[in-house]
């Protein structure tokens, strides 16, 4: 470190009181139909956030090895799959269904604090826990 700085560490009352947050990703290909009636396909970046004050014992927010097979888990029978076929109208939907089904799977104190889907283009649609 450099001259005058000293490691504080997680245990300290600053470093306790800050809230991180950290994100995973992983692709998925989906169709949906437009309100218009057309047809579009879109290669999605699924991003994960989630959040906790603090940092556990390994200084992580949790383990993401874990979240990540999760979502392969969840993901998986979504690839190449028509959104109709799954009951869901569209991207939102599938971003609050993706919500839904990750929000158990993050360990106490950490929380899931959004899910976005990212096309090819850069439009990203996010929903935020509550």
């Amino acid at each position: 470190m450099g001259k005058g700085c000293q490691n504080q560490g997680m245990d300290s009352p600053t470093a306790m009181k800050l809230s991180f947050e950290a994100a995973v990703e992983r692709p998925l290909s989906v169709v949906f139909q437009t309100p218009d009636g057309a047809w579009e396909g879109h290669d999605y970046k699924v991003e994960v956030i989630t959040s906790r004050q603090g940092l556990d014992d390994f200084d992580v927010v949790m383990d993401f090895r874990e979240l990540e097979a999760v979502m392969d888990r969840i993901l998986g029978p979504l690839q190449g799959r028509l959104l109709s076929e799954l009951g869901l109208a569209g991207p939102l939907e599938l971003a609050r269904k993706l919500a839904d089904e990750l929000a158990s799977h993050v360990p106490a104190p950490a929380h899931l604090s959004e899910v976005a889907l990212t096309d090819g283009r850069g439009r990203r649609l996010a929903v935020r826990a509550k």
